[in-house]
């Protein structure tokens, strides 16, 4: 991978195209690749071709064998901290102190990805998170079910260490699918982070229900394990500027760097601020338990249906993803589905039944679905290489942080002026808004997959323009 955007050279040529005539496959001995037959596109169903790719293989295994235990863990640590403390406060407190270290490594762990090798950055801190979860184990056997500081530790060293991983495995997908497949692939880890979001806390609540907390920490760190063995298989991934020595220093300028760039760049500006809109002005999940408790009291397992929604019809819609890997109107399909899951908001708050509710979450959950698979997509085709690690770093933090300021907001507007006004408003604000982007901002609605690769070129020139100065 030595000029990002360039497809004809480096590590993109090798795994995203096949014009060499006998490309190299660094993980079977240096033997030819076998070239990919042409196979009839399904549509509607997810689009697996990506999968084809030895190298993306071993990634996706990476996040297929994490994503379950991640979910459980994050089950497992608001429980511990309850039974340690029997305060709901110090589970609130302990969401804060995960936040932390998710915001600040998120950042400079973005620009670490754009200043050393990705494959070792990728294996480091799975191999840190691996040990992180076997001592969350070990210390839930500590006398007394466990130690919160300890908890507290641990529990911020996980965030850190996912906070780098997760934009470093994001950045390096268009170097092994090249930039047509990275619609697909985003899909298919998407997919298959539902699966672990809806399977994982179930699995998690039968383990912590039997008296198997430790069990639960375990699972993650075998899970972690397990991907250190699949992604140790990738080949060297530096990135587009170039591997050097890593200095903190200069990982902070990077962080600098990163956001003056983004400044200059109105359509990846975007793709993080109408995320922001649609979570902050509709996120659900604070107004669930008290609609558990009031519309819905007579319906039963009302708060699990109604926590389960959203990512039902993520996962569905990941299943049926196939269109939206030939998407070429990005950025207006982005504003599309933002206002369908405003839309499908407003239904929610005016649902008066408990299946009407669950379907328009589910509703929502597709919408959001289909956003962050195009809104990833653009970030990583239309950010130059020595960007990418940076722009997902920002990726992640706000994808972490718009809900908890949308629980906020709805949780103020819910005890003024009750349920119904506060998701009907937001939902309603989300699609004006939505439209504004589109006149304000033409060129994120007008923005196509096809001419990615020309704006990153157009991107590269700021970095020594602007953002160096």
């Amino acid at each position: 991978m030595t000029v990002p955007g360039d497809s004809q050279s480096g590590q993109s040529g090798h795994f995203g195209r096949t014009q060499e005539p006998t490309p190299v496959d660094p993980l079977e001995g240096g033997g030819p690749v076998a070239q990919p037959q042409p196979v009839r596109r399904r549509r509607w169903a997810i689009d697996t071709t990506p999968l084809r790719n030895r190298p993306y293989r071993r990634l996706f295994g990476g996040v297929a064998v994490t994503m379950l235990g991640q979910q459980m863990t994050l089950v497992a640590v608001p429980y511990q901290v309850y039974e340690l403390t029997g305060s709901s406060l110090m589970v609130g407190v302990t969401s804060m102190v995960a936040l932390v270290p998710l915001v600040v490594f998120g950042l400079l762990g973005g620009a670490i990805a754009d200043a050393m090798d990705r494959r070792k950055l990728i294996l480091i801190t799975s191999v840190g998170a691996a040990v992180t979860s076997a001592l969350l184990a070990v210390q839930a056997l500590l006398p007394g079910n466990g130690n919160l500081a300890v908890l507290w530790v641990l529990t911020a060293a996980v965030s850190g260490f996912a906070a780098v991983n997760q934009p470093t495995r994001s950045a390096v997908i268009p170097a092994l699918v090249g930039e047509e497949g990275v619609p697909a692939a985003n899909a298919l880890a998407m997919t298959v982070r539902q699966m672990g979001v809806i399977v994982g806390p179930l699995l998690a609540g039968v383990l912590i229900g039997v008296g198997n907390l430790p069990i639960t920490y375990t699972i993650d760190a075998l899970g972690f394990v397990a991907a250190v063995f699949l992604l140790r298989g990738l080949p060297s991934l530096p990135p587009g500027g170039g591997a050097g020595p890593l200095r903190l220093r200069a990982a902070v300028r990077g962080v600098w760097e990163g956001f003056a760039f983004l400044r200059t760049q109105p359509v990846l500006l975007m793709t993080f601020v109408v995320d922001v809109i649609a979570m902050l002005f509709a996120w659900p999940q604070a107004v669930f338990p008290e609609l558990s408790q009031t519309v819905f009291a007579g319906d039963a397992n009302s708060l699990g249906w109604l926590f389960a929604g959203v990512s039902i019809g993520s996962l569905l819609m990941g299943l049926s993803s196939g269109w939206v890997s030939h998407v070429d109107r990005q950025g207006a399909v982005v504003l599309g589905a933002i206002a369908v899951w405003g839309v499908a908001i407003v239904g929610f708050g005016l649902a008066n039944s408990l299946w009407l509710a669950v379907l328009c979450l589910a509703v929502a959950g597709a919408g959001d679905m289909v956003s962050a698979v195009l809104r990833s997509s653009m970030l990583q085709t239309a950010a130059p290489d020595e960007m990418r690690g940076r722009m997902q770093g920002v990726f992640i933090v706000v994808v972490a942080g718009g809900p908890r300021l949308g629980d906020l907001r709805a949780g103020v507007l819910a005890s003024a002026f009750g349920v119904s006004v506060a998701m009907v408003s937001g939902g309603v604000v989300i699609v004006v808004l939505m439209a504004v982007v589109a006149v304000v901002v033409p060129s994120f609605w007008l923005f196509r997959a096809s001419r990615a690769t020309e704006y990153a070129e157009r991107a590269r020139t700021t970095i020594a323009g602007p953002v160096a100065g």
